[in-house]
């Protein structure tokens, strides 16, 4: 066990042991390691400035197909706007090797995004180097392993020959003016006094003496970290953090926490690592990196926003979107994984349902609709309920205020005894979605719009749209009928259904010929023209209430079609009500119209 407390500001020479210390008695390998508690305690000290840093395109490579170049910008541009304009996610660091490697580098730096700033990893090798220098790159992290079982086992060296070698590449890089993050490789069973904190000091000499800043991750490669100031080094993450801050002097702008989730620890452990005094906090999205992973970003992101009681310009909405991209580029995200998976603020318990319905706060975390752009989920089992079946339907219909369905609704119970006798004869799997729509239409139906409603409100905005749109134009507006009358005509010619198109004064009186189609221009040649029709409703509603009015289907006795009429209010450039303009529609050609090309309530073409 190594002691907690050496004296303060010491220097540590390192311990150049000739036989790797292993740690037996915290990991034995062929037990579960071993976790010491030593009675002493480290105080918090959280920075006032804390962030986040990324790996998704380095170490979260390491457990998953390699992404497409196009798939690492469309993550980059995610980042980047999850971390918002304050880079709370700082940097992001890429392999170098490959071709692909580079281009991605070149693509992401292309965007000129300030952050996450466009970092490197590489070996301390010159060679490697040299690879940083033909990118560009300002910053670059090398890969420096400190514990026995790498420094003696891997790289076959002595201590004194791995930091000598680690030391030597950083001094080449920092004279190139390249700001150097040594990664620290097994720290939590590496010996920290031995070995970790005399390289520190060494670096923090190098940084003294360049004024090029140099980072230390300290890397729990293997996940055996703990969040217990309490417990024994090398495994607790603060006494970690308060050695390197207090014996190797090392700055909490300096220090950076990269974790692993071998051990279930990986959140908790980058938490500790900011309350403790780290800057930075590493990781990937949605926690994908070498075997177990990595932290997750989006858990930082929050975790950041707790700690801070504010997201500091982060857009936590971004989270549900990088959730879909991985779900739509075919990786699996299970359907209980906080924040992106599908069911994560699904409630499937029919007693909490009935808590949902008097108040969403009881069971969701948070606004989650609000924060995360995920509204509170519901889903059905032979567990759900009445309550559960109003809550779905409530919310998968959008039924608000008087409109919402009471969970003793008789449909709900004939809902809930159907569902139940499916459970009974085996069934294992929820309800879906689809399947909860049939039969709340079926025993439901007052809650659905019918075909017809739904073609007549269709129809009816349509007709609405355009009467509204003619009513603005300048040459309608001018109420001089040589200007509009040539307006009304294409319009008609435009519109095969439109019947019948014409203008009235505020009196009443028809400014206007019968605009028609020409199939029918003989049955409507004369009429009305000489007829007041200030006693309609089409002339009498948009007059009364300034605004557009659209009838109830009736049979033209002109033509004998189905017919549907909408008038608006014409008004000068003061926004006095002038006249009146309305169209005959017949029905069947609009909805003929509405089916062919599926238009919304469509603004007229040529006007």
């Amino acid at each position: 066990m190594q002691m907690p407390f050496p004296t303060l500001g010491r220097r540590y020479a390192i311990e150049d042991v000739r036989e790797p210390n292993l740690f037996r008695e915290l990991f034995p390998y062929t037990e579960v390691p071993r976790l010491v508690f030593d009675g002493v305690s480290v105080p918090m000290a959280l920075p006032d400035e804390f962030w986040i840093t990324d790996t998704t395109f380095r170490d979260g490579q390491q457990a998953r197909p390699p992404y497409t170049v196009d798939q690492i910008v469309h993550l980059f541009r995610l980042l980047h706007r999850l971390g918002g304009p304050e880079g709370i996610i700082r940097k992001s660091e890429f392999f170098l090797y490959s071709r692909r490697d580079r281009e991605a580098v070149e693509r992401c730096l292309e965007l000129d995004f300030e952050y996450p700033e466009v970092t490197g990893w590489i070996r301390a090798t010159p060679s490697d180097l040299q690879l940083v220098r033909d990118m560009g790159l300002k910053e670059t992290g090398i890969l420096t392993s400190v514990s026995d079982y790498h420094i003696f086992l891997k790289l076959g060296k002595t201590r004194k020959e791995a930091m000598e070698g680690y030391l030597r590449v950083v001094r080449e890089a920092v004279e190139l003016g390249i700001r150097i993050r040594c990664h620290f490789e097994d720290i939590t069973r590496a010996d920290i006094y031995g070995f970790c904190i005399p390289f520190a000091q060494a670096l923090m000499r190098v940084y003294e003496e360049s004024g090029v800043s140099v980072v230390i991750r300290l890397c729990d490669t293997m996940g055996f970290g703990v969040p217990f100031a309490e417990a024994s080094l090398p495994r607790s993450v603060p006494k970690l953090i308060h050695a390197f801050r207090s014996e190797a002097g090392v700055l909490p702008e300096l220090l950076e926490w990269h974790g692993h989730n071998d051990f279930h620890k990986v959140l908790v452990n980058a938490v500790a690592a900011w309350l403790y005094g780290c800057a930075a906090v590493n990781g990937t999205l949605l926690g994908y990196g070498e075997r177990t992973g990595n932290t997750p970003i989006e858990a930082l992101a929050v975790e950041y926003a707790s700690l801070k009681g504010t997201t500091d310009g982060m857009d936590l909405r971004v989270i549900t979107e990088i959730g879909d991209f991985y779900r739509g580029i075919g990786s699996e995200v299970p359907s209980n994984y906080p924040f992106v998976g599908e069911d994560f603020n699904v409630t499937r318990a029919g007693i909490h349902a009935d808590g949902v319905i008097k108040n969403p706060e009881i069971y969701n975390i948070f606004d989650t609709e609000k924060i995360l752009g995920r509204p509170l989920g519901i889903g059905i089992t032979d567990k759900s309920g009445v309550a559960g079946i109003a809550l779905w339907i409530n919310e998968h219909l959008g039924l608000k205020g008087d409109r919402r369905v009471d969970k003793r609704h008789p449909g709900i119970a004939k809902m809930y005894k159907e569902i139940q006798e499916q459970y009974a004869q085996g069934r294992v799997t929820g309800m879906s979605d689809e399947e909860m729509r049939e039969l709340t239409r079926r025993y439901l139906p007052e809650l659905f719009e019918s075909e017809f409603d739904r073609i007549k409100r269709e129809v009816s905005d349509m007709a609405r749209s355009l009467v509204e749109e003619l009513a603005e134009h300048p040459g309608v507006r001018s109420m001089d009928p040589a200007r509009i009358e040539p307006v009304l005509e294409k319009v008609v010619e435009q519109h095969p259904s439109i019947q019948l198109i014409y203008v009235t004064d505020t009196e009443g009186w028809k400014i206007t010929r019968n605009i028609t189609q020409k199939e029918e221009q003989a049955a409507y040649a004369t009429f009305g023209l000489n007829e007041n029709f200030s006693n309609r409703e089409w002339f009498i509603e948009p007059m009364k209430t300034g605004k557009t009015h659209v009838m109830d289907f009736y049979i033209s006795k002109r033509t004998g079609a189905l017919c549907i009429t909408s008038s608006a209010p014409i008004r000068d450039q003061n926004e006095q009500i002038v006249g009146i303009i309305g169209i005959d529609f017949k029905f069947e050609r609009l909805v003929k119209l509405e089916k062919e090309h599926h238009l919304p309530a469509s603004e007229p073409k040529g006007l």
